[in-house]
């Protein structure tokens, strides 16, 4: 007895054997597959019983709420922490950042350039001029005010100097 759609396929040049094979293989492969899937799911379900093991409902809402505890807890200290970093910016901005230092000799016979000119600025280039003159018989100490990298009072070269450099500086703690 022939099968009239395989006669038809005959006609038209194709072998039943063929198709058979590719159905073989086909059924190889989602067979395959099946036994892949299966697998994972197998995996799936044991990290579930792990999971669940020893906890029922009640416990397990415990754990999750007890989570939900400490989540806002971390939010919490999270705020504080954003306002005290805040806090300690706005205090930097203050804060001497900038640095300019000259040693020089103040008298021709003196030697080892004991007297120097240190310059300390804010970020806005506020601060002072400390200059700490030194001779034989004594140190004498000059404080000169800064106001936007300026002062009022004329400045002596070594001075000048250091406030050039102290400007100039990139010693920010903070930009």
């Amino acid at each position: 007895m022939e099968n009239s759609l395989l006669a038809k396929m005959a006609d038209i040049g194709v072998d039943p054997v063929f198709i058979l094979i590719g159905l073989i293989i086909l059924i190889i492969i989602l067979f395959v597959l099946l036994i892949k899937s299966k697998s994972r799911i197998k995996k799936i379900e044991e990290k579930y019983e792990a999971f669940m093991r020893g906890k029922d409902g009640e416990s397990l809402e415990s754990v999750i709420l007890t989570r939900f505890d400490e989540i806002d807890k971390l939010k919490r200290s999270d705020v504080k922490k954003t306002k005290a970093l805040n806090d300690i910016i706005e205090n930097l901005d203050s804060a001497y950042q900038k640095v300019g230092i000259i040693k020089y000799d103040a008298f021709n016979e003196m030697g080892g350039k004991l007297s120097f000119v240190l310059a300390l600025l804010t970020k806005e280039n506020d601060g002072f001029i400390l200059n700490a003159v030194h001779s034989r018989e004594a140190c004498y100490t000059y404080v000169k005010e800064i106001v936007k990298g300026e002062s009022y009072i004329p400045l002596a070269d070594e001075e000048q100097q250091a406030l050039e450099e102290a400007v100039k500086s990139d010693n920010y703690m903070m930009e």
